[in-house]
C-alpha cells in the first residue's frame, strides 16, 4: 500500500521504472487524471452549496447529511484520481495491460442513486412551511 502512496508523491521513481510510453499516452492518462479531479471539484461545491444554500429540511439534519455525502464523494473521487493515474502510468512504462477498474461504473451509479434520493428528497420531504 504504501508503495502505492509513493508513487502519487514521487515523480522520479515512475521514470525509473520500465521504459517512456510514446508522450501521447502520458499526456491522455494526464487529461483524464484532471477530468476525474474536476468531478471531484463539482462534488465538493455541491456539497459547499448544499450546506449554505438549501432550505432547512424534515429531518433537520438532512441538508448536513447531504452536504457531508457530497463532500465525502468528492474526497474520494480525488484519491481515487491520482491513484488511478499513477497505476495507469506505471503499467504503460512497464509495458503491462491498464489496470482494470469498477470505479467509473460505481461512481455513474451511485451519482444515480444520489440524484433521485435528491427528486425524492424534494418531491415527499420538501422544505417545512410548504
Amino acid at each position: 500500500m504504501f508503495t502505492r502512496i509513493r508513487d502519487w508523491f514521487d515523480p522520479t521513481y515512475l521514470r525509473d521504472v520500465g521504459t517512456r510510453p510514446d508522450y501521447r499516452y502520458t499526456l491522455a492518462n494526464e487529461r483524464t487524471f484532471l477530468a476525474w479531479l474536476r468531478t471531484a471539484l463539482a462534488l465538493v461545491a455541491g456539497g459547499l452549496a448544499a450546506a449554505q444554500f438549501l432550505p432547512e429540511l424534515q429531518p433537520a439534519y438532512l441538508r448536513e447529511l447531504i452536504a457531508i455525502v457530497l463532500l465525502a464523494l468528492g474526497a474520494l473521487v480525488a484519491i481515487r484520481a491520482v491513484d488511478h493515474w499513477a497505476r495507469v502510468q506505471k503499467s504503460m512504462r512497464c509495458d503491462e495491460d491498464l489496470p482494470p477498474s469498477r470505479f467509473p461504473a460505481i461512481m455513474a451509479l451511485t451519482v444515480g442513486v444520489g440524484a433521485l434520493a435528491l427528486i425524492g428528497v424534494v418531491l415527499f420531504l420538501g422544505a417545512p412551511g410548504r
